[in-house]
């Protein structure tokens, strides 16, 4: 299975950006792929809206993501400034940056 940093926004609308967060959960392991969403996981023992808080998640989430095959960023709800450090992150680790879009979140054109 390839091991993938799942990128999608958190803050603001926390409630309906978990419920995407999951469905690209979902998706990655449709596709196979072990997902990994920091997001999900240390918003629920730490403090997001607490910057120390905040950047111990974020580093820990960077931390977990050496070891990921590449880093795929879910778009449909934009792009945070949290999921900017991690693509970076991605770029500078020499690892490869897929972006996603999943169907029943697409605004209409």
């Amino acid at each position: 299975m390839r091991l993938v940093v799942v990128e999608s926004p958190y803050a603001g609308k926390v409630a309906e950006n978990i419920r995407y967060a999951r469905a690209a959960m979902q998706d990655c392991l449709s596709r196979g792929e072990a997902p990994f969403a920091s997001h999900l996981l240390y918003t629920q023992i730490l403090n997001d809206d607490e910057p120390a808080e905040r950047l111990r998640g974020i580093n820990a989430g960077l931390a977990w993501g050496k070891l990921a095959d590449a880093t795929v960023v879910y778009v449909d709800l934009g792009v945070t400034r949290g999921m900017n450090i991690g693509i970076a992150a991605a770029h500078a680790a020499g690892r490869p940056v897929e972006i996603r879009s999943l169907a029943a979140w697409r605004k209409p054109l």
